[in-house]
């Protein structure tokens, strides 16, 4: 996502114009980068002549308008001829299917044509709800005050401007697009006779489609940008095209839209913060070890594994909220893996070299390093996935290193694993192979995001597109979206590997995941687990979380947390932010469990710490990271960390 160089400094004029291809001379490239608009032309001047009805203030404020409009087309129009000769010489990327969604929506849509008598009740419904807006708005421009026929969604935050229900305009052209957005998704959930996941990748197509044709997305149908450019004399439209531009130049050709203000973040400065050492380092991992803040701590020390597609720090973005802080103040010893970013040079690397390298050297690193013979540790995300592999496969080894295992918004059971599964089958394999294969070996980090990104359009696309391109605004400086972008690579051999036999197959939950010539059997893991789960998770989504906790053989404790992947799973005690839920039992389904758990409000923090406390042993001298026996090679947070994609 981030250039190489400056932590995706956000530049605020045009970036220099890089080298074009072989055979493009300046003469080619002054012809598709416009000049300048000048000050004052003799059109203009011609232009203002004919405005004499106005007042000199009206008409200077219309001259500036247009000169501003001009001068953001002309942006605009640079930006675009750059990015053209930037990718000159590329293959073509255009496609005909991009979402490799033709196949599946062909079948729906022949499913609809067979259902004739449905299709007219549609129809017949759609125009009903026509006939009652067109009926309210008389209504309203009658003098009187109908109810709202269609009204977005809890939590829609598209159309919160009040000139989308004040003035009458813009409320009818919001009411008309929800309901023909409303009508569309319904007819096509509602078709039956085709698979689940060709319904859902269909689904999830339309729901993508619906929201990219919002009316706030287009500056002459928002309200707010209008107002804006008006009132600024179309300074934010120009200001929107230099963003755009920036944008463009910052993803070398392609667009990427900037969340956050990038400068304002640099890690080790102002966030991943909290003092400790590097004590040991592979091609694959850096554990880190971090300074203790009580006088004693608990004999078994804690290591976490977080997700490789991520940096670590998420578990340390600011001290207010940090939770390796947190549990460094709960007198635990706290040892965390900072995954490597990939190159070219790893790029046949394979989930058994991040079994061997990653969770069975991490594991043996700190016990040398804090003098014990078992560690506690936790899983997060593809990161708990890995960790679930590592238990079982040590299990079947008789290896008892681990005394108890927590995972973060982890899965160990794929099939109902979300709409990332719908990025999963071989028409989006075969394109992401192609992808890494011209990146070396590695898929980029920009596409990583691109793909998350997608599963939450309106948060992560289009809010930043309004605010950025149509009202001309920066985005504010906002840690955890500094974070999200800061992807890492994906070695080739792991990452098709990790698609196709977890996503794809389903393996693990299977019990037909072979590593390392062991067949991995999660029942046999006796290990104690506690899992924890978000309600609003759309990455790892909680009925698949606890298809996958009733998998061990061991006592196993699941916890539900209220938000979603990050906030569920980041929230510090002291926010008294959302809730959990808690039930000992762990009944055949997710829905029997809800029935009978009670609800907490604030973190679950403290009532993971009370359990895992039970399983960390007796109290020992706080364990200082340069006095160990592994010799510390850098301060935190390292240096894997920094590496940029």
């Amino acid at each position: 996502m981030t250039d190489s160089s400056a932590v995706g400094t956000r530049p605020h004029k045009r970036a220099a114009k890089p080298k074009t291809a072989a055979g493009k001379t300046a003469a080619a490239k002054a012809a598709l980068v416009p000049p300048p608009v000048a000050e004052a032309t003799p059109q203009a001047e011609a232009f203002s002549a004919n405005l004499d009805f106005l007042s000199p203030t009206q008409r200077d404020s219309l001259e500036k308008l247009s000169l501003n409009l001009a001068r953001a087309a002309m942006t605009a129009q640079g930006a675009i001829a750059e990015a053209a000769l930037r990718h000159a010489d590329r293959p073509a990327a255009l496609t005909p299917d991009p979402f490799h969604v033709a196949a599946s929506l062909s079948e729906v849509m022949g499913r609809l044509a067979a259902q004739p008598d449905r299709l007219m009740r549609a129809q017949a419904d759609l125009f009903t709800r026509y006939m009652d807006l067109w009926k309210a708005a008389a209504q309203r421009a009658g003098g009187e005050a109908p109810g709202a026929v269609a009204r977005p969604e809890r939590g829609d935050k598209r159309f919160t401007d009040p000139e989308w229900s004040s003035n009458p305009v813009f409320d009818v052209i919001k009411q008309s697009y929800l309901i023909t957005s409303e009508w569309l998704n319904e007819l096509v959930g509602g078709v039956e006779g085709v698979e689940p996941i060709t319904k859902r990748r269909v689904e999830f197509f339309t729901k993508m489609l619906t929201d990219a044709i919002s009316p706030s997305n287009f500056l002459m149908s928002n309200p707010a940008a209008l107002r804006e450019a008006m009132q600024s004399n179309g300074e934010s439209i120009v200001k929107g095209m230099e963003n755009f531009a920036a944008d463009l130049s910052r993803g070398g050709g392609q667009l990427s839209i900037s969340q956050t203000d990038f400068s304002q973040f640099k890690v080790g400065e102002n966030v991943a913060t909290a003092p400790g050492k590097v004590i040991f380092q592979n091609e694959l991992i850096q554990i880190l070890q971090f300074a203790p803040t009580t006088k004693t701590v608990c004999e078994v020390p804690l290591l976490i594994f977080p997700p490789w597609i991520n940096k670590y720090y998420i578990l340390d973005l600011r001290p207010e909220n940090s939770m390796i802080r947190w549990l460094t103040s709960q007198g635990i010893t706290v040892f965390v893996t900072s995954w490597v970013n990939p190159d070219a040079t790893l790029a046949t690397r394979t989930f058994e070299d991040y079994l061997k390298e990653g969770i069975y050297a991490a594991t043996d690193a700190v016990m040398q390093q804090a003098g014990v013979d078992q560690v506690n540790t936790v899983g997060y995300c593809i990161g708990g996935t890995l960790l679930s592999c590592a238990l079982a496969h040590m299990a079947a080894r008789g290896d008892k290193r681990i005394a108890s295992s927590t995972f973060f918004a982890a899965q160990q059971d794929f099939s109902q694993a979300g709409d990332l599964l719908l990025f999963t089958n071989e028409d989006w394999l075969r394109e992401l192979e192609t992808k890494m294969d011209a990146g070396g070996g590695v898929l980029s980090g920009q596409t990583m995001a691109d793909t998350f990104n997608a599963l939450r359009s309106n948060d992560l696309i289009w809010s930043f597109f309004i605010n950025n391109y149509l009202m001309g605004k920066e985005p504010r400086p906002f840690d955890l979206l500094f974070w999200n972008a800061d992807q890492t690579r994906m070695p080739k051999a792991l990452h098709l590997a990790y698609l196709r036999k977890f996503y794809g197959e389903n393996a693990l939950a299977k019990g037909e995941l072979v590593l390392d010539n062991v067949r991995l059997d999660l029942g046999k893991v006796q290990t104690p687990i506690y899992v924890q789960s978000s309600k609003e998770d759309h990455i790892a989504p909680y009925r698949s979380v606890y298809k996958g906790a009733r998998l061990f053989g061991g006592p196993v404790n699941f916890m539900m947390a209220g938000s979603g992947h990050i906030a569920g799973v980041i929230n510090h005690p002291d926010a008294k932010k959302y809730q959990h839920w808690t039930n000992p039992e762990l009944p055949p389904t997710v829905e029997e469990w809800m029935a009978g758990a009670v609800e907490h409000p604030g973190s679950w923090w403290p009532e993971w710490m009370v359990w895992l406390k039970a399983r960390s042993g007796k109290q020992v001298p706080a364990r200082d990271p340069s006095n160990g026996p592994l010799r510390p090679l850098e301060d935190a947070p390292g240096s894997y960390v920094k590496v940029k994609s």
